[in-house]
């Protein structure tokens, strides 16, 4: 084991579905004689690993974090120069939100070859699973995907110039700071502009929620919605036959 070449796989696990995994990813897998997993990849597919394979999970949920990111790119190192392959598995893409240019470009400072292998992303893929488009012809012409806290914990100020375009708007990790930037979408006059709310997405305990600005987090708070999950926001979630029935409930319950 210790005369094999050090060398770093980053691929990307998809949103949750473990059947999202590409062909190239799954052929990586069954390669790989150490896999680093998240805490948000689904455990079918360590599956694909060697059994002989070490599996090691280094956490990295939100507010759950079991190694700091620097443990994690030591642990990276450390490993490929211990074992060989070490295949880098991350939830969605590596390289949306995911801080994988961060590993690869410490396992290369070490003379580590590496390659990225990417992922479908939970910001481009879950809208598509509940037939909302992010883009749809003469009703919105871009998507906008932001983060909704810095490296500082605090709100991203790319929501409020986000806020003021047509374009959809495609926030992860914004669950918990559903108040403040619903606000910030009604200072710009957007309360009655459709909102979806998608958690877990593409696995069997997936919950959506759907309204618009102002209906949102009473709507969220009362069906029980939670991390993980992402926030859609534009015109064509009104393409979505729940955000009808949605507002139809609403209304009844407004009566």
């Amino acid at each position: 084991m210790k005369n094999k070449k050090p060398f770093l796989s980053l691929v990307g696990a998809g949103p949750g579905d473990p059947e999202l995994v590409t062909l190239k990813g799954v052929k990586t897998l069954k390669q790989a004689d150490v896999v680093l997993y998240d805490a948000l990849t689904h455990p079918d597919l360590l599956n694909y690993a060697p059994a002989k394979a070490l599996k090691i999970s280094v956490g990295k949920r939100a507010g759950q974090h079991s190694l700091k990111q620097e443990e994690i790119n030591d642990l990276i190192v450390k490993k490929a120069l211990e074992y060989g392959h070490v295949v880098r598995l991350k939830g969605g893409d590596p390289f949306v939100f995911g801080r994988g240019y961060e590993e690869i470009e410490y396992a290369e400072s070490f003379g580590i070859e590496t390659t990225v292998i990417p992922g479908l992303s939970s910001a481009t893929s879950l809208s598509g699973l509940q037939k909302i488009p992010l883009t749809n012809r003469g009703m919105t012409e871009s998507f906008w995907v932001l983060t909704a806290t810095t490296s500082c914990h605090q709100l991203s100020e790319d929501i409020k110039i986000a806020a003021q375009s047509t374009a959809t708007i495609v926030i992860l990790m914004g669950v918990n700071k559903l108040k403040e930037i619903t606000e910030i979408f009604r200072q710009n006059g957007k309360s009655n502009l459709p909102v979806a709310i998608i958690q877990n997405g593409s696995l069997e305990n997936e919950k959506t929620v759907i309204g618009t600005i102002e209906t949102i987090v009473e709507i969220t708070a009362r069906k029980g919605v939670s991390t993980p999950a992402i926030i859609v926001a534009g015109e064509v979630v009104s393409l979505s036959p729940e955000f009808i029935n949605e507002l139809h409930v609403e209304n009844l319950l407004k009566r």
